[in-house]
C-alpha cells in the first residue's frame, strides 16, 4: 500500500507539472498583447531565476574553471528554447507548438539508438511533423514562421538536454538549473527591457509575470524532481510524452484554440513516437523546465 501511495504521488506530480507548465504557457500568451513575447520571456526568466536562487542557493557550490563553459551553453540553450517557443505560440496554437518542439528530445532519444525497431518511432515523428507543417498554398494555413520557430525551440531543447547532462555531473540538478536560468535571464531580460521598456514594470503585468515564472519553471521543475525520486525514469518519460496533448487541451480550454482532426492526429503521432522512444535503452535525460 505504501509503495502504491508513493507511486501515485509521483504520477500525480508529473501530471501536475505538465498542467502547470501548459497553464503557464497559456497565461504567458495572454501577456503578449501587453508586453509581447520578448517582454514575457524576460519576466518569466527573471522571476524564475530569482525563485530558483532562493530555493536552491547555488552560491554554495558554484562551478569552477571550465565547468562554466557547459553551464553557459546550457543556459543559452534554455534561453533560446524559451524565447523561440514564445515567439512560436504568438503565431500558432499552443498544442501544435509543443508537438513541434518535442522533436528536440525525440531526436536526442532516437538518434542515439542503434536498434532498427526504433526506425518506426522516427517514422511516426516525421509523419506527425509533416502533417503539422503549414500548407503554403493556403492563405488560411498554419504560419510557417511560427512552425519553424517551434522547431528551433526543439533544437534548443536538444542542446539543453545534452549540456544539462554534462553540467549535471558537475553540480546538483537544482543548482544547475538555477545557474542556467540565470545565464538565460542575463542574456534575454535586457532584450525584453529594450523591447518593452517601462511596460514591464506595470502593476498590471508584474503579478502575471511572477505567476508565469512560477507556473512555467519553478513549480513544475520541483514537481518533476519529486516524481523522478519516486518512479522509474522510463515511466516518467512515458508520462511526459502526453505533454503535447495536455498543451492542446490547455490551448482549447484557456485560449479557445481549435485544432482540426488532422492536427490532433499529427499530435497523436508525435506522442506515439515519444512513448516509443522512452523504451529505447538510454541514459536518463531531463525533459525540460
Amino acid at each position: 500500500m505504501q509503495i502504491n501511495r508513493v507511486l501515485l504521488t509521483a504520477v500525480g506530480s508529473v501530471l501536475l507539472a505538465m498542467v502547470t507548465i501548459q497553464s503557464g504557457a497559456s497565461l504567458a500568451k495572454q501577456l503578449f498583447p501587453l508586453v509581447g513575447p520578448e517582454g514575457t520571456t524576460a519576466l518569466r526568466l527573471g522571476f524564475a531565476a530569482t525563485v530558483l536562487w532562493l530555493v536552491f542557493r547555488p552560491w554554495r557550490a558554484l562551478p569552477q574553471g571550465r565547468d562554466w563553459q557547459s553551464i553557459i551553453i546550457y543556459g543559452l540553450c534554455l534561453g533560446g528554447m524559451n524565447i523561440l517557443f514564445y515567439l512560436a505560440i504568438d503565431r500558432i496554437p499552443l498544442g501544435i507548438a509543443v508537438a513541434l518542439e518535442f522533436t528536440g528530445p525525440l531526436a536526442v532519444a532516437l538518434f542515439g539508438s542503434k536498434r532498427k525497431s526504433d526506425l518506426f518511432w522516427v517514422a511516426c515523428a516525421i509523419a506527425g511533423i509533416l502533417l503539422l507543417m503549414p500548407d503554403l498554398s493556403s492563405a488560411q494555413g498554419l504560419d510557417l514562421t511560427g512552425a519553424l520557430m517551434a522547431l528551433g525551440a526543439g533544437a534548443c531543447w536538444a542542446g539543453y538536454i545534452l549540456f544539462g547532462t554534462r553540467t549535471g555531473k558537475q553540480a546538483s540538478g537544482g543548482i544547475t538549473v538555477a545557474l542556467g536560468m540565470t545565464v538565460a535571464a542575463v542574456v534575454l531580460v535586457p532584450i525584453g527591457v529594450v523591447s518593452q521598456g517601462m511596460a514591464l514594470l506595470s502593476w498590471e503585468v508584474l503579478p502575471l509575470g511572477l505567476l508565469v515564472g512560477v507556473l512555467s519553471s519553478a513549480l513544475p521543475y520541483s514537481l518533476e524532481m519529486v516524481a523522478l525520486r519516486n518512479m522509474p525514469t522510463q515511466a516518467f518519460s512515458v508520462l511526459m510524452s502526453l505533454e503535447p496533448a495536455i498543451a492542446a487541451l490547455a490551448g482549447f480550454i484557456i485560449l479557445s484554440e481549435q485544432l482540426t482532426l488532422l492536427q490532433w492526429a499529427a499530435i497523436g503521432l508525435v506522442i506515439i513516437a515519444s512513448i516509443g522512444s522512452s523504451f529505447t535503452p538510454k541514459k536518463a535525460i531531463e525533459m525540460g523546465v
